[in-house]
């Protein structure tokens, strides 16, 4: 027994993939303006990514904004992006003394100028850094970006670079925008929802899920652990039979 403790201890997820839901209803609770939610929200990222760092964790990549969050009203889309502008401005250092990478992924040219502007900054601020990398899903839906990776190979077997029996698994998933990071061991949800919202749906296929209905201002460090320590009593089988 002792031996399985220490094994499900040292059993960390590589990369851990998080829909933050629950900001709207945490602020409409307290009878406040939808913002003042997204802007709490901004603390419980804050935990969360010292928290996946402490743990280990290699990946973490937090659901920012989606396709379909731009059919939102216009007013609370300007604000998001001010939100994360300043985000980034006041993050910055902080992801520096960490050692912590950041990226993103997503059809990051509908961003307003502003913001991929600032993106681009602190990608290249923080490229050379060798601890977790955060990666931030911006303008993102999985079938957006299994489209854009199909459009792209039609392009380059039209350009003659791609054969169609060259097509399998592993190329497609070449493609995608999480290109080079491990699939999701773990797909955390926060808010009480029990559904994917066309998050990383190719990468996911695989993944342990976690619901939890903890709305995202409140989820801290040890919800985070909590989420760890239940992805390690789960056997991944991949399909396989169980072992005897």
């Amino acid at each position: 027994m002792a031996e399985q403790h220490t094994q499900q201890e040292h059993n960390i997820p590589q990369h851990v993939a998080v829909i933050m839901d629950g900001n709207g209803r945490w602020a409409k609770r307290r009878s406040l303006q939808r913002m003042f939610g997204h802007r709490s929200g901004v603390e419980a990222v804050r935990a969360v990514v010292e928290a996946a760092a402490e743990q280990g964790v290699k990946f973490l990549t937090l659901y920012a904004f989606s396709t379909e969050n731009w059919a939102r009203p216009k007013i609370e889309v300007n604000a998001l992006m001010s939100l994360l502008v300043d985000a980034i401005d006041k993050e910055e250092p902080t992801l520096n003394r960490n050692n912590i990478k950041f990226t993103t992924i997503g059809n990051i040219l509908t961003l307003p100028q502003k913001v991929q502007d600032k993106l681009k900054g602190i990608i290249r601020s923080t490229e050379k850094n060798t601890g977790l990398t955060l990666v931030v899903a911006l303008s993102y839906s999985g079938r957006w970006d299994i489209t854009a990776a199909v459009r792209q190979m039609c392009r380059d077997t039209e350009a003659g670079k791609l054969r169609s029996a060259d097509v399998n698994e592993a190329l497609l998933a070449s493609y995608l925008s999480t290109s080079g990071m491990p699939d999701p061991d773990l797909f955390i949800r926060t808010g009480g929802d029990l559904r994917v919202s066309n998050f990383l749906i190719w990468q996911i296929a695989y993944s342990e899920l976690y619901f939890t209905p903890v709305l995202w201002p409140d989820f801290g460090k040890q919800h985070f652990a909590e989420a760890i320590k239940e992805f390690q009593k789960r056997e991944r089988r991949f399909g396989r039979v169980t072992e005897e």
